[in-house]
């Protein structure tokens, strides 16, 4: 049986991936507007996704599903742990905690995996893609606004396995074509999509109000700043 199900991913998450571009966190980092706080919060957050989500997929490898569609080059739950390492130390384990949004992201990646792994796809395919798209630009934006040298707290965006990106996302989508899966899968698919991309969104609204809260901080400081020089001057 033959599809389209890159095509029909893509189309029917476009609304999904708008609304998500207009999420606050997202915009103020676009604009590179980035607290470092906020975007180790952020890494913590998909360390607990990634974990979660390589490991359903690695014990559904049997599926027919999803063993077509499987790339280990793609898993970043060990470059999300240098990250961690690197903005909380050694012992980061201790200081970190998932988001209740997040929580309930990891509970619905369990709930598929156990009976309807094929799902899984969707989830694989809002998380990898937009890693290897719009997430390349945020390394760059991240690594400019927090000043940081190399691949260090960006680790989890360097896709040291796949060169060519452009290349590599071809043969995931003809991987996606190549299915042989009914009309009625498919839309469950592209649901499940729609649902990964509304579960994102909530965890990056959750990071909102922390990075509103120090946005007025860095605004605070400055302004006391400036008048506590005004009065050393006077």
């Amino acid at each position: 049986m033959s599809n389209n199900l890159a095509n029909k991913l893509r189309a029917g998450t476009q609304k999904a991936h708008t609304a998500a571009e207009n999420i606050g966190f997202t915009k103020c980092f676009l604009k590179g507007v980035v607290d470092r706080k906020s975007f180790a919060e952020f890494l913590g957050n998909l360390y607990y996704v990634y974990s979660e989500l390589e490991a359903a997929v690695e014990r559904n490898l049997g599926h027919p599903v999803v063993k077509r569609v499987y790339f280990p080059e793609l898993n970043r739950k060990e470059y999300l742990e240098k990250d961690m390492e690197f903005y909380y130390g050694k012992d980061w384990q201790n200081k970190i905690t998932p988001f209740k949004a997040t929580q309930d992201y990891i509970a619905r990646i369990r709930e598929i995996s156990d009976t309807a792994p094929e799902l899984l796809l969707a989830h694989t395919y809002t998380r990898y893609m937009g890693d290897l798209s719009g997430g390349q630009m945020f390394q760059k934006i991240a690594q400019s606004a927090l000043k940081l040298e190399g691949y260090q707290g960006t680790s989890f965006y360097n896709f040291e396995e796949i060169p060519d990106k452009k290349a590599f996302k071809d043969k995931y989508r003809q991987a996606l074509d190549s299915l042989h899966i009914d009309d009625a899968t498919e839309e469950r698919i592209v649901a499940e999509a729609n649902k990964a991309f509304d579960l994102n969104m909530r965890v990056a609204q959750e990071l909102d109000g922390n990075l509103i809260k120090a946005i007025g901080e860095i605004m605070f400081n400055s302004i006391t700043g400036f008048h506590n020089s005004g009065s050393t001057e006077k």
